[in-house]
């Protein structure tokens, strides 16, 4: 049978943001696959080693606009764990707080885009209905729907009032039916399931060899949660359990970020029971020199911070690792076999940032264990080629 190649973007009308996938083939099945990356730099990496501490929060909060928690949540775990300071219990109850309605707010928002994707406009219009009061939480909590802002070096920067409380308590209690009625939706209708079990099947052997993290990993039965295994904030201090499916299909996937919705609405009613008054930010004033390491579980995965210091207020190098990065080249993994009208169904069950994966390109020889082009070499033929195209005009 003749192989056909289908290019999907990297501008393409299913595609927030720009990524080009090539998918090989024959009739109606794929037999190959090629994913390309890194077709937006924002160069965000480097603007923060012109910014102060302090400021760095404010730009990494635009990282990726459903993990506005998340990534200044692994900052500041990053530079605690390069200076040592201990964060007061309130604040790590409320960084708590906040990461979690995160989660609500973007897995509701991925069950309405994975409704839309199977022509279930209802399940996406329900979904992106019960996310409203999430974000309208958030408002009250931080000022912002979207970008909260609210985690510092060594805490928070404003506290939750006490008489929000039974706001939050009230949103949660209208939610989890909600919650609820959405899950039996999903496990109830034979539609779905024949959409979407046996579909896109990530192995277990697949998944910890792609390193894939979050909703993917956990997707294909690998018990990975930094919460659990490295836990920060307040998340010793709960009760709460990791959601795992070891099927590895893209229903698997649905299933465990729809669960999880109710273990974040456990761990925030047990914030709101446990937190006490107290201060909310240590007294960090300056940083030594040195390298520190952060971790956070963002609702697509683990996303991991790098920061090395030397003695000022702004970091010599810094470096971010967002679990997309690491979960899109699994595609290649289950999308053979698929048919054409699931690929991108596939796709989405990753639940993609493609802006988190910008990336800088070196070609490497590894048997003569040197870069065959080096970045200043790449940056001298770009500029080679724009005198070229102006000596041309």
């Amino acid at each position: 049978m003749k192989r056909t190649v289908v290019p999907i973007g990297p501008f393409h009308p299913i595609l927030e943001e720009p990524l080009r996938f090539e998918l090989h083939v024959e009739g109606e099945h794929v037999v190959d696959a090629d994913v390309r990356i890194s077709h937006n730099h924002r160069g965000m990496e480097k603007m923060c080693e012109g910014l102060s501490y302090d400021q760095i929060p404010f730009l990494l909060a635009r990282v990726c606009g459903i993990c506005s928690a998340s990534h200044p949540m692994a900052f500041c775990n990053a530079l605690e764990d390069l200076c040592g300071c201990e964060v007061p219990p309130r604040a790590q109850y409320i960084r708590t707080l906040i990461c979690e309605l995160e989660r609500l707010h973007s897995h509701l928002l991925w069950v309405g885009l994975a409704g839309h994707f199977i022509g279930y406009n209802t399940v996406y219009m329900w979904a992106w209905k019960y996310r409203e009061p999430i974000l309208d939480l958030f408002e009250k909590v931080s000022g912002s729907r979207n970008h909260y802002e609210n985690h510092r070096v060594g805490g928070v920067r404003r506290d939750i009032p006490d008489e929000v409380f039974p706001a939050i308590r009230k949103t949660l209690d209208e939610l989890e039916p909600k919650a609820e009625m959405l899950l039996g939706a999903v496990i109830d209708d034979p539609v779905i399931h024949a959409r979407t079990k046996g579909v896109g099947v990530l192995r277990n052997v697949d998944a910890v060899a792609y390193g894939v993290t979050g909703p993917t990993a956990r997707g294909s039965g690998v018990n990975q949660d930094i919460r659990d295994t490295e836990p920060y904030a307040a998340y010793d201090k709960v009760d709460w359990k990791v959601v795992v499916q070891p099927e590895g299909d893209v229903f698997a996937k649905a299933a465990v970020r729809l669960l999880e919705n109710f273990e974040s609405i456990k761990i925030i009613r047990q914030c709101l029971d446990q937190i006490e008054p107290g201060p909310i930010c240590a007294d960090v004033r300056e940083l030594p020199e040195g390298e520190g390491i952060g971790h956070a579980e963002a609702p697509r995965g683990e996303t991991f911070h790098y920061v090395r210091s030397d003695g000022t207020n702004r970091p010599v190098r810094y470096k971010v690792r967002a679990p997309t990065f690491v979960n899109v080249p699994s595609f290649k993994a289950n999308v053979i076999g698929a048919e054409l009208a699931d690929a991108m169904l596939i796709v989405a069950a990753m639940d993609p940032c493609y802006s988190c994966t910008q990336r800088m390109s070196l070609i490497r020889d590894d048997t003569r264990q040197q870069s065959v082009i080096t970045h200043d070499e790449l940056l001298q033929l770009s500029w080679a080629k724009t005198e070229r195209i102006r000596r041309q005009c």
